[in-house]
C-alpha cells in the first residue's frame, strides 16, 4: 500500500488516505463527503485523469479524509521535495513541500517569503488575525476560569493569577484589534478591541 505522505500524485494521496482512513471505495469517500462529489468524479481524480480539483472538492476531500489540504496537494511525508502539482507557475519552482505547506497555511517561519511589501503585508496581517482570534478564545476561558474560581475557592491565590493574565490578553487585544479594523478588516470589536459575542 502507498504511504499517502510521498505518494507522486494527487490522486495517488487521495486514494492512499483513502484506504488508510478504511475506506475501502471511491464509493465511501463519496459518501463521507455527503453527495457533494460523484463516485466516477473520485475514480478519475485518483486515477489521474481529472488533474485539475476545484476548490470546494479540494476541501471537500481533505475534510472527509480528516487532513489539511496541504497533505493532499504536496508530498508532506519526505518536506524538502520539490512540488508534484500539475500547472503551477514559475513562481513555485523549487519550493519544497514543507515551504509550500507554511506558505498555504500563512505562517512565516519557514514559508516562501514574498518579495513585495503588499506580498509581506498580506503575511503579517494574517498572522496578527490568528493572534486576534487566539486573545479573544482566551480571554473567554479565562472569563470562565475565573467565575469558576470565585464560585469555589473564593478569594484563592489563583484567582490573582488568572486575573493578570486575563488583564495581559485584555491589554493586548485592545491594541490588535483596532489597529486590524485600521488596515481594512472588518472585525467585530467592541471599544476594548474585544470580539462581540451576538
Amino acid at each position: 500500500m502507498t504511504n499517502f505522505g510521498s505518494a507522486k500524485s494527487v490522486g495517488s494521496r487521495i486514494q492512499a488516505l483513502r484506504r488508510a482512513r478504511g475506506m475501502r471505495t471511491s464509493k465511501d469517500l463519496a459518501d463521507a463527503i455527503g453527495g457533494n462529489m460523484t463516485v466516477s468524479i473520485i475514480e478519475n481524480i485518483e486515477l489521474g485523469r481529472k488533474a485539475n480539483l476545484d476548490v470546494s472538492q479540494l476541501l471537500n476531500i481533505a475534510m472527509a479524509l480528516q487532513v489539511p489540504p496541504s497533505y493532499i496537494l504536496a508530498p508532506m511525508n519526505d518536506p524538502s521535495a520539490a512540488l508534484d502539482l500539475p500547472g503551477l507557475s514559475s513562481a513555485f519552482d523549487g519550493m519544497t513541500a514543507i515551504e509550500f505547506d507554511a506558505w498555504l497555511s500563512s505562517i512565516d517561519a519557514g514559508a516562501h517569503m514574498f518579495r513585495t511589501l503588499p506580498g509581506r503585508n498580506s503575511l503579517v496581517e494574517l498572522n496578527a488575525l490568528r493572534e486576534w482570534h487566539t486573545l479573544n478564545a482566551e480571554i473567554r476561558r479565562l472569563h470562565t476560569m475565573l467565575q469558576l474560581e470565585d464560585e469555589t475557592l473564593q478569594q484563592s491565590p489563583y484567582a490573582g493569577r488568572t486575573r493578570e493574565r486575563l488583564q495581559d490578553a485584555q491589554r493586548s487585544i485592545r491594541h490588535l484589534g483596532p489597529l486590524l479594523n485600521a488596515g481594512g478588516w472588518n472585525l467585530p470589536v467592541d471599544d476594548h478591541g474585544e470580539e462581540q459575542i451576538a
